[in-house]
């Protein structure tokens, strides 16, 4: 009996070893599967976020376009030049049909801004080798010219002496840019007609050396011919070509029509489709302004030339000049509405240059073709001038020159929700410095 219940003393106990060793192996098991579900867990998350990164990154959305503000390459290193969407250049088609390809020349970057934009990241966000930031287009940069009193431009102004609204609401900067580092294209449009053919070739070459003096190798030059339509004679190229050929161009060797309004407008398209988007744009004009072929005026223009025929005397001639120009005023009044618009949604702004001088005010003709070019400089921030003779064309040149020099490139995020298409006005101003002249463009269309 005694042995008996040692026996089972004996086996209780190998039971409860027996139990317990099973129970620590379980333990063991159940520990290390849970680990191994963890870590699963870890690198799935890891993925997912990696693969979301990737997703943004290359913006998936399919909502609006970018803007892309690469960020200043150091000192002596250039960028590779893109079209207005970031993407390879290839030809474009030119008013004349002729099939340009625009420069590849290497062009440094502008700054970036810091704020975070508003909007997810865009479809066709750029893959690009250079250090840039993606952003949406809800980013706009305003190129600012401020003189003083002697017309001389002002350097030194800082953030903080800007402020900027966009219709009526104050918006924040986000950073001022330095424009003599961001690439300059530019259209010259130089009327060839008889109109202003007196010393011809004087304003060639100062038109030329206007060029080599004020653009850098990243900077390029489109030459347009003013005439009974618009000729695009040299693609935008270095300053060296540009000029070349400039000062190659023919004058109209008797009476040619003058196609103004359609020349502006061809130069505005043509530089929306092959200048970058980061690149400035201006459109210079050396012209009286005068037109009477433009796609809006023609018809009217021949009517009136077929009437002052018919008349039987140079009294009756007058008369139907001055009956025709009344309800011609009306037709230039559109036209210079669709030259405007054309000229801001190209970004560009607008100079020119009257070599005729102050005998511009002798004729209503001459008048109203000059208020015109005045009201285009005034609402893209640029400046008409008319110069007392024509030798003060180099120092207008030089003018021209210094001020796209000293430009400040204001760029705010705006926070409008404005639809694609609908004009936006802004408003610059110094409000510490209210002694200076600011020049800037009036508006912009929402494009996003």
């Amino acid at each position: 009996m005694i042995l008996s219940n040692k026996t089972k003393r004996a086996s209780t106990l190998a039971l409860l070893l027996v139990f317990a060793l099973l129970t620590f192996t379980t333990d063991s098991t159940t520990a290390d599967a849970q680990t191994n579900r963890t870590r699963a867990r870890r690198r799935q998350r890891t993925t997912t976020t990696t693969t979301a990164a990737r997703s943004a990154t290359r913006g998936r959305s399919t909502t609006t376009a970018p803007i892309v503000v690469p960020r200043l390459p150091p000192e002596g290193q250039s960028a590779r030049t893109s079209n207005a969407n970031g993407t390879s250049s290839t030809a474009q088609q030119t008013p004349t049909g002729a099939s340009v390809a625009p420069s590849a020349a290497a062009a440094p970057q502008t700054p970036a801004p810091t704020p975070t934009p508003q909007q997810s990241a865009p479809a066709d966000a750029i893959e690009d080798d250079e250090d840039v930031v993606r952003v949406t287009s809800n980013l706009v940069v305003v190129p600012v010219s401020v003189t003083d009193a002697k017309g001389e431009p002002v350097a030194g102004l800082k953030l903080e002496d800007f402020r900027l609204e966009e219709e009526g609401r104050r918006q924040e900067l986000a950073q001022v840019g330095d424009a003599d580092q961001v690439p300059l294209d530019i259209a010259i449009l130089f009327d060839v007609s008889s109109s202003v053919s007196e010393r011809y070739k004087f304003q060639q070459q100062a038109a030329a050396r206007f060029l080599k003096d004020v653009l850098k190798p990243s900077d390029r030059a489109a030459i347009f011919s003013i005439t009974d339509k618009p000729r695009l004679e040299q693609a935008l190229a270095s300053a060296d070509s540009a000029a070349t050929k400039l000062v190659s161009i023919p004058a109209a060797s008797g009476p040619t029509p003058t196609a103004f309004y359609d020349s502006v407008v061809a130069a505005s398209k043509y530089l929306a489709q092959n200048a970058p988007g980061r690149h400035r744009r201006v459109i210079l004009v050396i012209s009286d302004g005068e037109d009477n072929f433009s796609e809006q005026i023609r018809e009217s223009a021949v009517a009136e030339y077929e009437a002052t025929a018919k008349a039987d005397n140079e009294a009756e001639k007058q008369r139907v000049r001055a009956s025709r120009r009344r309800s011609q005023q009306a037709l230039h009044t559109k036209a210079l509405a669709e030259v405007q618009r054309e000229v801001q949604r190209a970004d560009a702004v607008f100079y020119s240059i009257n070599p005729t001088g102050p005998s511009f005010r002798l004729n209503e003709i001459s008048t109203r073709a000059q208020q015109n070019m005045q009201q285009l400089a005034e609402t893209t921030g640029g400046s008409s001038f008319v110069p007392d003779k024509l030798e003060e064309l180099e120092s207008i040149f030089r003018r021209i020159a210094a001020e796209l020099r000293a430009q400040y490139l204001l760029q705010y995020l705006s926070n409008s929700d404005a639809p694609p298409g609908k004009f936006l006005r802004i408003k610059v101003q110094t409000p510490t410095r209210s002694e200076l002249r600011v020049r800037a463009r009036q508006g912009y269309y929402v494009n996003r």
